[in-house]
């Protein structure tokens, strides 16, 4: 104790590995003081670029910076913060090392935890350290616990912010939990407070432009055609204004929200959540996502390959149905794409612009059959068009994106 004391008070600047030495002998006499200090410096180590390889040593360092951060005394005021930001750590690394169980008890301790510091006024916000939980119950197809975790979020937060994330993800998991008048509802509200921001400026028409196409197609698939229409109007209007005037709103951070709505538009092609099969979390951030759900979805974009490059030789006996799989696997394999592209910002046309055209001519000779239903061919000659339209808002490629948009709308309206 006498030389880890001396450490501290020495002139020289001691590492972060000499400090952790001495933090864990004093925190042992002097927890009130020490326990803080040892758990950041834990959380520190942990994080090092050191053992990026190495996530046995980091799951020992964060589950010991959660060991400490659960002994801090409970009238420290940072107590809450620094056990939530430990117990993060510990689930990320549980949930890379696959132990989802044990995972999944951590991010309950977590959401716990959250609400005594929310009780005791040591965080300001009830939604702290909820999401976590959230996403992984989404994860395992608990879709109806996850959106009444992410309604409470957002009812306890400032009824008219935007809250794009929050409203986004309760609308998600109450549409996969079946409540999908709820979820309109959500999103309507969502779309109504986007609207009132971009008139008044605050947020690109871009925004609004994805959210309504994402409204129209909400609102198809509850039957709800003439609401579908006036999303689909709306959204064009908006699309004609872009195409002659430009963005005039710097838009870095609207990519994210572009490649969320798209790869939620798709989730019912995926498998179904459950258990013993985790799938993403559709509509929460990427950055969301649990790294061995990530890592798996990330991990099957080979296979959808060479899926998609065997359909894709000259069909012999049924091309209709084979062209029709061979859209299916492109558009998954598209929403891949989008999703690990959307760091490159504006950098995105030229890697994904291809992508996004082959999509369309799949479409455009699904339609050119003389087999093929005219309802499926327009609606998937609709569906790709939409796609490009988004993906060139995204880019900014706005005169494009209204003429595709405006041959979509055409077709299904």
């Amino acid at each position: 104790m006498l030389r880890a004391r001396t450490m501290l008070l020495g002139s020289g600047e001691l590492s972060l590995v000499q400090k952790l030495e001495a933090y864990r002998v004093l925190a042992e006499v002097s927890p009130r003081a020490y326990l803080p200090k040892l758990c950041r410096a834990l959380l520190s180590r942990g994080y090092d670029g050191e053992f990026r390889s190495r996530p046995d040593i980091q799951l020992a360092l964060h589950a010991e910076a959660a060991s400490a951060a659960r002994r801090i005394d409970t009238a420290e005021p940072t107590r809450t913060a620094l056990l939530v930001d430990a117990l993060d750590a510990y689930r990320y690394t549980l949930y890379a090392t696959g132990r989802r169980a044990e995972g999944l008890a951590v991010c309950e301790e977590m959401a716990a935890a959250a609400r005594r510091g929310f009780e005791d006024k040591q965080v300001t916000s009830r939604a702290h350290g909820q999401h976590r939980l959230a996403a992984v119950l989404a994860e395992e197809g608990r879709h109806r616990e996850a959106a009444e975790i992410y309604g409470s979020s957002v009812q306890s937060g400032d009824p008219d912010d935007v809250d794009f994330w929050g409203r986004v993800e309760w609308a998600a998991e109450l549409d996969a939990a079946g409540q999908r008048t709820e979820a309109l509802d959500v999103f309507g509200r969502l779309v109504d407070l986007t609207r009132r921001d971009c008139a008044a400026g605050g947020i690109s028409p871009a925004v609004l432009t994805w959210e309504l196409v994402h409204h129209s197609h909400m609102f198809g698939t509850a039957g709800l055609g003439s609401e579908a229409r006036a999303a689909r109007k709306e959204a064009l209007v908006l699309l004609e204004e872009l195409g002659r005037t430009g963005e005039h709103r710097n838009g870095n951070n609207d990519l994210d929200w572009w490649a969320c709505l798209f790869a939620l538009s798709g989730r019912t092609a995926e498998p179904a959540a459950s258990s013993r099969t985790p799938a993403p979390p559709f509509g929460s951030h990427i950055h969301r996502w649990s790294p061995d759900v990530r890592h798996t979805y990330f991990e099957g974009i080979p296979a959808l390959e060479a899926a998609a490059a065997a359909l894709a030789e000259p069909a012999r006996t049924d091309p209709h149905n084979l062209l029709t799989e061979l859209i299916a696997v492109h558009r998954r394999l598209t929403i891949r794409s989008a999703l690990s592209s959307t760091k490159r910002t504006h950098r995105i046309l030229k890697p994904l612009r291809p992508v996004f055209d082959e999509g369309v001519t799949l479409a455009r000779r699904l339609a050119g059959l003389p087999a093929a239903s005219p309802d499926l061919s327009r609606e998937t000659l609709c569906r790709a068009l939409t796609d490009r339209s988004m993906f060139l808002v995204a880019a900014k490629q706005h005169g494009e994106a209204y003429e595709d948009f405006r041959e979509a709308a055409a077709l299904v309206d």
